[in-house]
């Protein structure tokens, strides 16, 4: 029991350092699907804290990697957090595929510093983020109907983190947002600061991609109980915050990352909480 407790608690700081939104909303599952969502989270921020340290821990990162499939092998892993996930794939039917494309993007990471094209950036996303979206759909048992909303909702939540984090991916030596058909060559504050209407227009356009995948994404909500439905409507609803706020002011993001509060979130919450319709399990 002690030590169930203390592999909880890890992968609970270890998902709060990483997401204050999909946190503080995953906060209000039920307590088992939750304490999953933790175990999952947990697995993927430690792999992407490898990569996005400074300096790079290429290292640590493979010898994850190596002990992830150890643990698959049958091995028993020291380490808490992949002891956990690796028990979570086998509860949830976890396809190893999925596993592979999120620790490819990862890798990927590790060498590739510009996404050029749109194809480029989609086929990063697969693997960081969209795979994520399938990863909670087993983990809240829905239909094999909902993957592909499930996929996209992973595809939205990832893209508005690109756009919200430029800055913070420039100091990283990254640019996952494409160019090609803009007029800007870099997205540094020197370049965009010199041509703000492209600028504002170029993020105008990445927001429309966001939302036309985002509200692809809710189609796939009618096959979500209210009660697991609640976190991921607060999150959804919060990323969409995020997008007005960037849209009003796009320079924003070269001076705070931009985030919704707490008490914003929690106020959300409650609202959903209220008017979202019930569904039976």
């Amino acid at each position: 029991m002690h030590e169930a407790a203390g592999a909880d608690r890890i992968q609970r700081e270890t998902f709060k350092r990483g997401s204050r939104t999909y946190f503080n909303s995953s906060l209000f599952f039920p307590e088992e699907v939750r304490r999953d969502v933790f175990a999952l989270y947990g697995f993927v921020r430690v792999a992407d804290d490898y990569v996005d340290a400074v300096p790079q821990d290429r290292e640590g990162f493979f010898s994850f990697k190596e002990r992830y499939a150890g643990a698959l092998r049958g091995e028993e892993p020291e380490d808490v957090v992949i002891a956990s996930f690796v028990d979570l794939m086998r509860r949830m039917d976890f396809d190893p595929a999925w596993v592979d494309a999120f620790l490819g993007s990862m890798e990927m990471d590790l060498t590739k510093k510009t996404h050029r094209t749109l194809e480029e950036t989609l086929e990063y996303i697969y693997g960081s983020a969209e795979v994520i979206g399938l990863f909670m759909a087993r983990i809240m048992r829905l239909p094999d109907q909902s993957l592909p909303y499930a996929r996209m909702l992973g595809r939205a939540m990832q893209y508005i983190n690109f756009i919200r984090d430029i800055d913070e991916d420039l100091s990283l030596g990254r640019t996952y947002l494409p160019l090609t058909g803009s007029s800007l060559d870099t997205l540094t504050l020197e370049e965009t600061s010199g041509q703000p209407g492209e600028f504002r227009a170029y993020i105008g356009e990445q927001l429309e991609l966001y939302r036309g995948w985002q509200k692809e994404a809710e189609r796939g909500f009618r096959f979500i109980p209210k009660r697991y439905l609640i976190p991921i409507k607060t999150a959804s609803d919060m990323y969409g915050w995020t997008a007005a706020r960037i849209e009003r002011d796009p320079f924003i993001v070269y001076r705070r990352k931009v985030k919704p509060a707490r008490g914003r979130i929690l106020l959300r919450v409650a609202r959903n909480a209220l008017v979202l319709p019930g569904r039976p399990r």
